[in-house]
């Protein structure tokens, strides 16, 4: 069988796992690159041992041998680039946030179902196989009801008033920087896991680092130059570093999360913990072959990622035998897997469910975003917007 020929626009920290999670599938193939000038295209495609490279993306959606592409840009070009791409009559997979706004993201929704293309979000921590394995525990009953669901996602990167980057800018982030970035991340794992939708929101968020220091000169590798003798201008930064949220679902079960992107020791700490009647269950993606499963008149468990000790519907999302731990590279590769199964298969979104974050799921992120800034803002409950609410 031929391979599945592909596509990749962006080369910062997300594309080149993009690439490595692709070239670990065996039945696809990575045959362009697109850069922002050519001379970045050439380097790069020339690192990955990429053919094709191209300076301007809208070249390489003109290239009738690329089949499928993946969005991996800055947030504020997300919106334009995947309209594009869609138009062009490619299947894509975009990263987060899949736009700027409800508006655009519905259009896009829209457009991807007219047209008929394959679209992914990369919500990846959903893809790990214990997460796999508990969606199926939980839609099987062995939680009993799920009542409560509480957790966080903390990180230290931007701890220092100088640590500075693109994602700190609204007119390049968005409007909401903590909770799009990685709160949306939680809010997806545990709608997936849980197999329930929030609905309703109450936040908490604040700007911990409400002035930064963005270095004038970028310090290259190797330079005898010190941060000390660095110059900076100080930045006024409007976008949240924490928050906390009070989150009801449909089925009337309560949630809470905290995001930090300023709690140090905390590297990429996305966990949770769900209570139901039966037992409670943790998950720490800092540890991801781990499960704690908690019991009232038994002893706890721990649950170690092991093929044979999954449910039937989850052993094909774990690819090594128990003791041979999968990490954030493997989930990845699972998104890329189950996404392009689908494609491979001939599947269609209209007829098929996919095992895999669609424009839908981007959506509902977006939808939650604005919630939770509306809350933060009017300091009130506020209703999640469904689809069926946008489209009228």
């Amino acid at each position: 069988m031929e391979k599945i020929k592909v596509g990749i626009i962006g080369t910062g920290f997300i594309g080149p796992t993009h690439i490595e999670a692709i070239r670990r599938l065996g039945f696809v193939e990575v045959v362009g690159l697109a850069e922002t000038s050519m001379e970045m295209a050439e380097k790069k495609a020339a690192e990955f041992a990429i053919p094709k490279a191209f300076g301007d993306y809208r070249e390489m959606l003109r290239d009738s041998e690329i089949q499928v592409v993946h969005n991996c840009t800055p947030n504020h070009v997300h919106f334009m680039i995947n309209k594009e791409i869609i138009l062009a009559g490619k299947h894509v997979i975009s990263e987060k946030p899949l736009a700027m706004n409800i508006q655009e993201s519905t259009e896009l929704l829209e457009l991807a179902e007219k047209h008929g293309v394959v679209h992914g979000v990369n919500f990846n921590y959903r893809q790990y196989a214990t997460i796999q394995n508990l969606q199926a525990k939980i839609a099987n009953g062995d939680l009993g009801k799920v009542k409560l669901v509480h957790g966080s996602y903390l990180q230290d990167w931007l701890l220092y008033e100088t640590d500075f980057n693109w994602r700190l800018a609204p007119e390049v982030g968005g409007k909401s920087r903590a909770i799009a970035d990685i709160g949306s991340h939680w809010c997806d794992t545990v709608q997936f896991v849980t197999g329930k939708r929030i609905v309703e929101v109450f936040a908490d968020l604040a700007t911990v680092v409400p002035v930064r220091k963005k270095a004038k000169n970028a310090i290259a590798t190797f330079s005898t130059q010190t941060p000390d003798e660095q110059e900076y201008e100080e930045i006024p930064i409007h976008t949240e570093d924490y928050a906390s949220v009070l989150v009801r679902f449909e089925d009337g079960g309560r949630g809470v999360f905290t995001v930090s992107q300023v709690s140090a020791g905390r590297k990429n700490r996305l966990s949770f913990e769900i209570n139901g009647s039966q037992c409670s269950v943790f998950w720490n993606q800092e540890e991801p072959e781990k499960l704690w499963i908690g019991h009232r008149d038994r002893a706890n468990e721990t649950l170690l990622a092991d093929p044979f000790l999954f449910t039937v519907e989850a052993r094909t999302q774990i690819h090594h035998p128990g003791g041979h731990n999968e990490g954030w590279p493997d989930a990845l590769k699972n998104m890329m897997l189950n996404f392009y199964s689908f494609v491979r298969d001939g599947k269609s979104l209209k007829s098929d469910k996919p095992n895999f974050a669609t424009f839908k799921d981007g959506h509902n992120s977006m939808c939650i975003t604005d919630a939770i800034l509306e809350s933060n803002e009017q300091q009130k409950w506020v209703k999640v917007q469904t689809l069926k609410e946008v489209y009228a």
